[in-house]
């Protein structure tokens, strides 16, 4: 990718806002611990590791300027919680007490891990594969690189043959706005589908894999990942189609026994009654708007991590992989 979603300047965090693309390439640029938490939680960024990466930048920023450092991780954490690379790199940088070059080795580490997961991922695609994928999980959910798409991009560098299939991904879009936007910057063949014509096109046997990221991985192998994630693991599972979750060992919560206990944020009903700010819904409706869905490990084939390809039983595989 040639934009750079998250930039260190040293004294300054810029963040690409992913909120005005794909139309708008503009940076925002944050100096304090309070101002990258609002970054986060307005989805100026987005996606758990690039959340991860700027939450450690956010405290790098906190000890630059002496403030509370306590403080600025309690924020932190709390901008989104069910992100678990959110808290684990604000007590990585608590326990570094805010030093800048931890943070920058977050960002590094994060980068690398996403090279690592695309190798091991597009081992599992064939020559010819054509791959289903949900929100957004590439180079602007991440350092770089990304993870879901970590593994496309990989898998065309080795010069296979990949055709991705992109949900929409309501409400906020991840899908149409971000995903299609960075396939389509280098050069991958992307199509755009809305998220209730993902069963159409399994009954068509038009997808070879469905690859997606994780904001939360449970010991025993639950993933939280963006609403909707879930009916497309059933649909996979009832169509005979791989479907693989692609994250860092960061994303591994193993203090979290299984998916129940798994914190689901809900976010604003405007981002559900409108749509680029023009309202589609009648006045005084009722919503209801999880930004998460926890898909069951029983119906996830494989979980690509930078230490290796997973599988059941995840407790087992999971517990000696972060070993």
């Amino acid at each position: 990718m040639s934009v750079e979603p998250i930039r260190w300047r040293g004294d300054a965090l810029e963040l690409l806002d992913q909120r005005r693309l794909p139309h708008e390439t503009v940076y925002v640029t944050c100096r304090t611990a309070h101002e990258v938490a609002d970054a986060i939680r307005n989805m100026i960024v987005r996606g758990a590791p690039a959340i991860g990466v700027s939450a450690a930048f956010g405290m790098a920023l906190a000890n630059q300027r002496g403030d509370d450092l306590r403080f600025a991780a309690i924020e932190l954490r709390d901008a989104r919680p069910t992100a678990v690379n959110l808290a684990w790199a604000v007590e990585r940088m608590l326990r570094a007490s805010g030093d800048p070059k931890e943070a920058e080795a977050i960002f590094r580490e994060d980068l690398e891990a996403n090279h690592r997961i695309g190798r091991f991922g597009a081992d599992l695609l064939g020559q010819t594969a054509t791959v289903l994928t949900h929100c957004n999980a590439g180079a602007l959910a991440t350092a770089g690189y990304g993870t879901a798409l970590g593994v496309i991009r990989a898998a065309v560098e080795q010069g296979k043959h990949i055709a991705v299939f992109a949900d929409e991904t309501r409400p906020y879009l991840q899908g149409a706005r971000l995903t299609a936007w960075e396939l389509q910057q280098d050069g991958i063949d992307v199509t755009l589908i809305t998220d209730n014509m993902a069963g159409h096109f399994f009954q068509q046997r038009r997808f070879n894999a469905v690859v997606v990221g994780a904001d939360r991985i449970a010991a025993n192998g639950d993933a939280a990942n963006k609403i909707g994630t879930y009916t497309l693991a059933v649909l996979a599972n009832a169509h005979g189609v791989p479907f693989y979750v692609a994250a860092p060992i960061s994303t591994v919560d193993i203090a979290t026994a299984d998916g129940s206990a798994i914190p689901i944020e809900e976010r604003s009903a405007s981002e559900v009654t409108d749509i680029g700010g023009w309202r589609i819904a009648p006045a005084g409706v009722a919503v209801r708007h999880p930004a998460f869905d926890v898909t069951p490990a029983r119906l996830i084939t494989a979980i690509i991590t930078d230490r290796g390809v997973l599988r059941a039983p995840y407790d087992e595989s999971l517990r000696r992989a972060m070993s």
